[in-house]
């Protein structure tokens, strides 16, 4: 049986929370398996927690903190997890962000962050953890200020592929997705963002697996990752990053001309959502009513240094 990974417990606050549930596992002289069953998890699962590579969610966190006679202490490591704006899984990505040249994504469900409106990010992050609360306006606010990658001086190319379904599955009530489609159609007229649509007809492809980001540089090779709702992946390897080069290639070749992607979201926006025609116009006013709600954002926070903030859920 091959030795068990290692987890460095200094390297983020998800690793020190693996760490102290292997140790605590390994006093009760239990497998994997055996605490799993007692966390309502899985054994695979377990074992990224154990990594630090997925974070549990506060009900699991719960029954391996009860399982594990933890008092509370495994609860209070995931509540400082939660409060953090950008999860540790994260972070590493965001680096790398700040200096790509060049952005290509694919988005099985969800508008890409950068592209996200305040009203569609709301909704979200209070859907995918309920368990917000007070975090919840420190959350948007985070999200909302990484748009600046795009906005600000000098932004990469940034070109994302949309499946279908992000169009279609409604986030919210409907004003929502018609303020969010109607922003998408804008910052696909600027200069460095290009957006394509992968519709439901073009079938199997090499992303069926998630979301994946493959960002380009001047003076290294491409790094890419991998995201889900609640862990990502960093590939830094140049032959694995290659890959999903060539994967991002092929669903470039399977989707939508700009041209008709866009047409499929006026589309989208007429039908389920009640939009007769979407002008030019109205298009600028929704992308200026964005930048004011930023700066407002911004305002409240203070000056401060312009730097890219540190990901898309």
């Amino acid at each position: 049986m091959p030795a068990p990974k290692s987890v460095d417990p200094t390297a983020s606050l998800a690793a020190l929370l693996g760490a102290r549930i292997r140790r605590l596992r390994r006093a009760k002289g239990w497998s994997q398996t055996e605490l799993a069953a007692k966390g309502a998890t899985s054994q695979g699962r377990l074992a990224q927690m154990e990594l630090g590579r997925e974070t549990p969610s506060q009900t699991v966190c719960q029954l391996l903190d009860q399982a594990l006679d933890a008092d509370g202490e495994l609860l209070a490591l995931w509540a400082h997890i939660e409060r953090t704006p950008y999860p540790d899984w994260s972070r590493a990505f965001m680096r790398y962000e700040q200096r790509a040249t060049r952005m290509r994504k694919y988005m099985a469900a969800t508008v890409p962050g950068l592209l996200q409106t305040e009203s569609y990010v709301r909704t979200l992050l209070t859907a995918a953890r309920p368990s917000v609360g007070g975090a919840l306006e420190s959350l948007v606010r985070a999200r909302l200020e990484r748009r600046l990658l795009l906005t600000g001086e000098s932004p990469p190319y940034f070109w994302a592929i949309l499946d279908e379904a992000v169009l279609r599955r409604p986030i919210g009530p409907p004003e929502v997705m018609r303020e969010q489609l109607t922003y998408l159609l804008h910052m696909q007229e600027t200069e460095r963002v290009s957006l394509q649509v992968l519709p439901f007809s073009a079938g199997v492809h090499p992303a069926l697996g998630g979301s994946v980001t493959v960002l380009s540089f001047d003076r290294r090779p491409d790094v890419a990752y991998l995201e889900s709702s609640h862990s990502g992946e960093l590939v830094d390897d140049p032959e694995a990053a290659a890959g999903y080069g060539l994967a991002f290639d092929q669903l470039h070749a399977q989707a939508l001309s700009p041209h008709a992607s866009a047409a499929m979201i006026r589309n989208v926006l007429e039908g389920p959502y009640g939009v007769t025609r979407v002008s030019r116009r109205r298009r600028r006013s929704v992308a200026q009513e964005q930048l004011q709600q930023h700066a407002g954002w911004r305002l409240r926070r203070g000056p401060r240094r312009p730097a890219r903030p540190g990901s898309d859920t």
